[in-house]
């Protein structure tokens, strides 16, 4: 159960000043705090999807690593070559 900052006794207080018998006032706030509660993101649901972005950047990360490392080696190899024919050309 999420706990929060809605004060359930206040609640059930108001409620019942405004004319709600006690039970009443304690379903209508039980059901408040329910339904707050029930969209409320825990410490623990930030730190899943913390961990589940980080898991994905580092994927990425992997990935654009890779395709950098190809791309360097095949200018390397091409800037050789492109040595190796001027070097045969030139006098």
């Amino acid at each position: 159960m999420v706990t929060t900052g809605f004060d359930t006794h206040q609640a059930v207080k108001a409620l019942t000043e405004a004319g709600f018998s006690e039970t009443q006032a304690e379903a209508v706030v039980s059901t408040m705090r329910d339904a707050i509660g029930s969209y409320l993101a825990t410490k623990s649901d930030f730190e899943n999807e913390l961990q589940i972005v980080k898991s994905d950047l580092q994927a990425e990360l992997k990935d654009l690593e890779l395709r950098l490392t190809l791309r360097l080696g095949g200018m390397m190899i091409a800037v050789g070559g492109l040595v190796v024919a001027l070097v045969k050309l030139l006098p």
